[in-house]
């Protein structure tokens, strides 16, 4: 293995799907030395426990934006870095419980229809007919979009990290960053627990649901917050149809997707911030009565293993892309709020781009910014997997 050399044109400190990104956009546009640090191994965390999920279906333009530009990397995947994502366009059904999550779903119906996109918003006797398993007797509505489903997180990784490392990208797993040091308002070098320093003038913090910690390091705030979120996956469903959309009920906090002749579905999320990634019992109880009250014929499923991840959120459930003002050099690429592996290949190109360039040039990623909680500048997302 090669040693860390002793400095470097960008610094990347995490190995999940966004870092991995923006190392490989980086070395696309020519950016010299790029080093990407992961304490574990690449795709560990965040990334290997995600449901894959690829959807149009936001409540704003800027998260609806950031799915067009990643569906374009998508749709060419396999030709571009010579690796299936394997995905699934199966579409995606969010169920309302309330008046205020079909308001929700009307307005996002509008804006996608203003953006050219397609929406259905359907009536919980068209659901019955369409998706007969799903109980609808306490739903409002649905929105649904054909075209939206998942891919598989690994082998999309997998992709970002062949190309990086054909470009040149030095992409070292087991290296735990223990400090950022600065020089002068700005950064200037990453030290490792082993002692060894890179002298760098930028560093992208994409270290996930970790990302508040890397940001102390420079003495900044970050506003990021781990959740832990449970997932289930059942033995074989013989009852449901091989192909169905992926269904995200809004009152329950639960979804479920096919996953080969199984389900996975939904588990619990924490009310308080952990990094907890324990399985625990009572997880499993919440799981199979919410699939239970949504799919009846699931009383016939076997729970067979479970696993937990983490989100990393931010407080308007967008990502916080950019520089503090206050430190030049130090990039954040966090807060995903469950939306990281769909939007990786746009902010890999964007965050590229802000590097490189100065700025982002495809897309005005402003109201992303860092500064803009301090501001009172949010930009709410309320279409999530989980409840806030």
């Amino acid at each position: 293995m090669r040693p860390l050399p002793s400095s470097a044109e960008v610094v990347i400190i995490g190995g999940g799907i966004i870092g991995v990104s923006i190392a490989y956009y980086l070395a696309k546009r020519g950016v010299g030395e790029v080093v990407l640090m992961e304490r574990g191994a690449m795709g560990q965390g965040t990334t290997g426990k995600c449901a894959g999920g690829i959807r149009t279906q936001f409540s704003t333009e800027i998260n609806i934006r950031f799915s067009l530009l990643s569906l374009k990397v998508f749709e060419r995947f396999k030709e571009e870095f010579g690796v299936d994502p394997e995905f699934r366009p199966v579409g995606y059904l969010f169920l309302a419980g309330d008046d205020r999550q079909w308001a929700i779903l009307e307005a996002n119906a509008q804006l996608m229809k203003t953006m050219g996109l397609g929406v259905e918003l359907v009536a919980p006797s068209e659901i019955r007919c369409r998706w007969p398993f799903l109980r609808v007797d306490d739903l409002v509505g649905g929105s649904y979009t054909g075209c939206d489903g998942y891919a598989g997180p690994y082998e999309v990784l997998q992709g970002f990290i062949k190309g990086a490392r054909r470009l040149g990208v030095m992409l070292r797993e087991g290296v735990e960053v223990t400090g950022i040091h600065m020089k002068k308002g700005r950064v200037h070098a990453v030290e490792v627990a082993t002692g060894e320093r890179v002298v760098t003038p930028v560093v992208v913090n994409a270290a996930g649901p970790y990302a508040a910690r890397v940001a102390a390091m420079v003495g900044l705030e970050l506003l990021v917050r781990p959740l832990r979120r449970q997932l289930f996956f059942t033995d074989v469903i013989d009852d449901l149809p091989p192909r169905f959309p992926m269904v995200i009920d809004l009152e329950q906090g639960w979804y479920m997707r096919r996953e080969g002749k199984g389900l996975l579905l939904a588990g619990p999320q924490d009310e308080e911030s952990s990094f907890n990634e324990k399985v625990d019992f009572e997880a499993q109880e919440w799981t199979a009565a919410r699939s239970l009250h949504r799919v009846p014929i699931l009383e016939r499923a076997r729970i067979m293993r479970g696993l937990a991840g983490l989100y990393d959120i931010s407080p308007d459930h967008h990502a916080i892309i950019g520089a503090f003002p206050e430190i030049e050099g130090f990039i954040c690429a966090n807060g995903f709020s469950g939306h990281g592996f769909q939007h990786s290949p746009a902010v890999g190109m964007l965050v590229s781009e802000l590097i490189a360039d100065g700025r982002a040039k495809t897309m005005d990623i402003c109201p992303l910014r860092p500064q803009r909680f301090r501001e009172g500048d949010l930009i709410y997302e309320p279409l999530t997997a989980f409840r806030d």
